[in-house]
């Protein structure tokens, strides 16, 4: 929001087949598209591109959540969409987010094009302790209450997590409500042991993939 010259739109339906993906692409980029002239609905998502980057040097963004959804014709569609003058210049800049399906996908053997286009790939591997306190740490304090939980029961959850951010936000999830219940002021590793059982062990990372399911 800080920078006006750049053009940042999201794609929310992923699964889409090409025609409701331009239909998509139209409103996200505020243009009028008709998924039956697939010709015309390229021409002028390009144009649109060429033109913003002309005017502002920053070429738009595209940012897909949950790639792995996707089908081979549609991406190998935006991989045609979002380069021109032979695959000379690229017109768009797309962030693919995904789980590991994505990796798969990508190696298919008609995706292989747009595979080897992709310039950066960053693979998330499970987060430290360290990493999940600092998210904890964030989120207590959006949330207006940094003092919610007890720097003991924040070490307990991290601890716990078994790396996955999705489980640790569930597991505090379920200590919010039952010290809702309880009307405490604070949460701490007495209710922790009360609401998980007094076993010390860390949760696997297959629990925590079932628990961030």
């Amino acid at each position: 929001s800080s920078l006006p010259e750049v053009m940042v739109g999201s794609l929310n339906r992923p699964q889409s087949r090409i025609g409701d993906f331009y239909r998509e692409m139209g409103e996200v980029f505020g243009l009028s598209l008709s998924p039956h002239n697939r010709y015309t609905s390229f021409k002028v998502l390009r144009e649109k591109w060429e033109a913003h980057l002309a005017a502002t040097l920053w070429r738009p963004v595209l940012v897909i959540d949950e790639a792995q959804e996707m089908k081979p014709d549609v991406l190998s569609e935006l991989r045609l969409l979002s380069s021109t003058n032979f695959d000379s210049h690229s017109v768009l800049t797309v962030v693919l987010g995904g789980d590991g399906q994505l990796i798969e996908l990508l190696r298919m053997p008609r995706l292989i094009p747009l595979g080897t286009r992709i310039r950066t790939r960053l693979h998330l591997q499970y987060a430290t302790p360290k990493q999940l306190s600092e998210l904890l740490t964030h989120l207590l304090s959006q949330a207006g209450n940094p003092r919610l939980m007890t720097p003991s029961l924040m070490t307990t959850l991290c601890e716990h997590a078994a790396g996955n951010c999705r489980t640790l936000c569930n597991m505090a999830a379920e200590l919010l409500t039952e010290g809702l219940n309880r009307e405490v002021s604070q949460l701490d590793e007495k209710l922790y042991l009360e609401v998980f059982g007094t076993s010390s062990k860390p949760r696997s990372r297959s629990d925590a993939r079932k628990n961030a399911g």
